[in-house]
């Protein structure tokens, strides 16, 4: 069943679209947009934290973002590929939400799974639109090809010189609420679990001098960037303010 989205976020990890691009999310659910999520694994390698702790954690994030849909492929953390198989079931997600527009994860980052995950996005948008490949909904009605009309990646981890920066100074308690919702996986000094690279208080510090650093770009207090997978086109130049 066709539920019809305006972005579709990709995500190798449950966490990964809300440090990468909540803010960008919760300003377009402001204008009126829909938008989901699809989560590629359960994040089971992780150091800390459960595959059903980060499962709860996504759905608590879900609420505070506003999301529309969200849903999990449960590949295998670290160990899911570009290929025949993770594509086929990509793109069924794609046809059915039939996103006008997706953000994938960064092109290359500090983690393999995130090149990987921006690797799959790209392939898969492109096969979706292809209608000889015949992919069907779980109650076997046939899907309909479809290609969404742009793919950017959000900077994660590493630095990326962005392409684009999107002004999220509004929207800021949103993300950081949300990233906050993976209480597992971040800073937390009650907590029991082994140190990880993510669960410093400077990590969290780090996210939003980055937020701050992309914001002073252009001029503003925070902002996400975004990097594009092809040439980017407009007629109005106004459109570029």
């Amino acid at each position: 069943m066709i539920q019809k989205l305006d972005i579709l976020v990709m995500a190798a990890h449950p966490d990964d679209a809300e440090l990468g691009c909540s803010g960008t999310i919760a300003s377009h659910i402001a204008q009126g947009k829909k938008v989901g999520i699809v989560d590629f694994t359960r994040g089971e390698l992780g150091t800390r934290g459960t595959p059903e702790i980060r499962l709860a954690e996504s759905a608590d994030a879900t609420k505070i973002m506003g999301i529309h849909a969200r849903e999990n492929l449960e590949f295998r953390d670290a160990f899911f590929r570009n290929d025949e198989d993770h594509q086929m079931k990509l793109i069924q997600v794609i046809r059915r939400y039939q996103p006008e527009i997706v953000l994938a994860n960064a092109v290359e980052d500090r983690h393999p799974d995130h090149g990987k995950g921006a690797a799959l996005a790209i392939d898969a948008c492109f096969f979706s639109g292809l209608r000889m490949i015949p992919t069907f909904e779980k109650d076997g009605t046939p899907q309909t090809a479809w290609r969404p009309k742009a793919l950017y990646h959000y900077i994660q981890d590493r630095y990326i010189k962005p392409d684009f920066v999107v002004d999220i100074t509004a929207f800021w308690d949103i993300k950081e609420a949300a990233i906050r919702a993976f209480k597992s996986q971040f800073y937390d000094p009650n907590s029991t679990e082994p140190q990880s690279y993510l669960s410093s208080p400077e990590f969290l510090e780090f996210v939003e001098s980055r937020a701050k650093e992309l914001g002073h770009q252009i001029g503003t207090k925070y902002g996400e960037g975004f990097t594009k997978s092809k040439m980017m086109g407009v007629s109005n130049l106004f459109d570029l303010m």
